[in-house]
């Protein structure tokens, strides 16, 4: 997903699994608690329907709209833990099985020194 996207952006926008067919309309954007960075989006799957979440990567934002590369199928199926809520690790893992993507986390960046404060030379 683009990182430098405005999650708040994404909300209300169309969502399309692999092959185009509707799937609903981006209802949540759930950030990674470590990075801040779009993980999950809550896609409203009809009116009277749950809301199902689908990966961020590495679904793309194309002209405005959510393209999900998974079948619709697979989308609807996907473990319903409700919206509003924040997603727990464990929540977070099943959601990468189910879709069957590699749930570990992301290395850190190594331009990053923890524990120093910027501008003093002496940290």
């Amino acid at each position: 997903m683009e990182t430098d996207i405005d999650p708040h952006a994404l909300i209300g926008r169309k969502a399309v699994d692999h092959e185009g067919a509707r799937i609903g309309t981006v209802d949540e954007v759930y950030l990674d608690d470590a990075t801040g960075i779009p993980e999950w989006a809550a896609i409203r799957t009809g009116l009277f329907s749950r809301d199902a979440f689908v990966p961020l990567e590495p679904s793309r934002l194309v002209s405005g709209v959510l393209r999900v590369p998974f079948a619709r199928a697979l989308i609807k199926d996907a473990p319903d833990f409700g919206v509003g809520r924040h997603l727990s690790p464990q929540q977070e893992l099943q959601l990468y099985r189910h879709y069957g993507l590699d749930a570990n986390p992301p290395e850190p960046h190594e331009d990053v020194e923890f524990g120093s404060i910027a501008g003093r030379e002496d940290a």
